[in-house]
């Protein structure tokens, strides 16, 4: 079982760091799977993502507070928008009623959160 978590970790890091790049993937999401699957698995690996100067204090404040800063929610909300308009101009109508269902339902619960 402890291998099936350390893959899984991997993979959600993974998954992770190419949310960093793209505006319509999450990161933090995929960390915090990660460092669930890092408790079980490899707690140094666990701490790693904790300790990180840009992800750590996200992750933590989920996990202490449920919390999402109010920079946080504006990236993330303005990421959202911006993958919707992209779809808009690449893919147009219907797709773009995708992306904007996802927006103001994933950017509501965002602008929700406590801060």
């Amino acid at each position: 079982m402890r291998r099936l978590y350390l893959a899984a970790g991997l993979l959600f890091v993974g998954m992770g760091a190419i949310g960093a790049f793209l505006p319509i993937m999450p990161t933090v999401p995929f960390l915090l799977v990660a460092v669930f699957c890092f408790a079980r698995s490899n707690p140094e690996w666990e701490q790693r993502i904790l300790d990180h100067p840009v992800w750590g204090p996200q992750v933590r404040d989920w996990q202490e507070r449920r919390a999402i800063s109010r920079r946080a929610k504006v990236l993330a909300i303005g990421a959202m928008t911006t993958g919707a308009a992209v779809t808009w101009y690449t893919l147009g109508e219907p797709w773009v009623w995708i992306s904007v269902a996802i927006l103001i339902i994933a950017g509501t619960w965002i602008a929700t959160r406590a801060e």
